[in-house]
């Protein structure tokens, strides 16, 4: 299936570098097609925005390699959305039942996007890509093709080394923290940190019952996202307890850890 590609208006490249970023209108103008299929509604609108920016990144890409990473972006916001709007649309409008016909379509037309995107990048050479298809759809041949670049340029990224550890994880425990630590290296300062990744660190450390370095990497993630709702205070205290940890210190080892990480001068600890 061939890619349907919108002219860019030059205003509307000029428009792109304001702060504020482009306006709906903006977007929708550039390509009016996912506007048409994925409407506005009261609900997921956050979701909506987001896959929109993403949809715009992705046109306004400067080659095709940076086009295909934008790609993989819209890719999942794609899926964000999908899931927002999944659950919205089985909620029953009383007065109005065309607001939940609409919700609907809104969520058929994003898997559609989803299937569409995939099958047209069913040949890409993209890492991001490669793990998607493997992901999401089992194709054992991007799964190759991702794993033949390992210890390559291609996955030095956090995100390419998070989806390595995420494939090793029943496979290779030493080999997955090792991942793990490597993809924290590679945050800049001023990045966004997946902390699913200290989630991962935490959980592997546990299972080995180096419970000192699992509370670390626990601390840190409390620290980090204070918003998760898998671990408070009361919880560590807890962990603390359970295991005779001396929590202040490690409370202190945890919050220099993270200080490293933010600054992007993190490096794997040696064991």
């Amino acid at each position: 299936m061939k890619a349907k590609f919108a002219i860019i208006p030059m205003l509307f490249i000029g428009m792109s570098g304001c702060d504020n970023g482009p306006s709906m209108a903006e977007m929708c103008e550039l390509d009016a097609q996912i506007c048409l299929d994925i409407q506005e509604d009261n609900w997921c609108k956050k979701e909506r925005k987001a896959m929109l920016m993403a949809n715009t990144d992705m046109h306004l890409a400067k080659d095709n390699y940076e086009k295909e990473g934008k790609t993989y972006e819209l890719l999942l916001s794609l899926e964000t959305y999908a899931d927002c709007m999944g659950l919205a649309s089985q909620i029953e409008h009383i007065k109005l039942k065309e607001k939940k016909t609409k919700r609907t379509n809104n969520y058929l037309n994003a898997k559609k996007h989803i299937e569409e995107i995939s099958e047209q990048h069913i040949d890409s050479e993209h890492p991001l890509i490669l793990y998607f298809l493997w992901s999401r759809y089992q194709n054992t041949t991007a799964l190759e093709d991702f794993l033949d670049m390992e210890g390559s340029v291609a996955l030095e990224s956090p995100e390419a080394q998070l989806h390595l550890a995420t494939y090793y994880a029943k496979r290779d425990r030493e080999k997955t923290l090792s991942l793990l630590f490597h993809a924290l290296e590679l945050y800049q300062e001023g990045d966004v940190v997946n902390y699913e990744i200290f989630k991962s660190i935490a959980t592997i450390f546990t299972d080995k019952k180096e419970y000192k370095q699992a509370y670390i990497w626990l601390k840190v993630l409390n620290l980090y996202a204070p918003q998760d709702q898998e671990l408070n205070e009361a919880n560590l205290a807890s962990y603390a307890q359970s295991f005779n940890l001396n929590a202040t210190f490690l409370d202190q080892v945890a919050n220099k850890t993270l200080e490293k990480i933010n600054q992007g001068q993190f490096t794997a600890p040696r064991f």
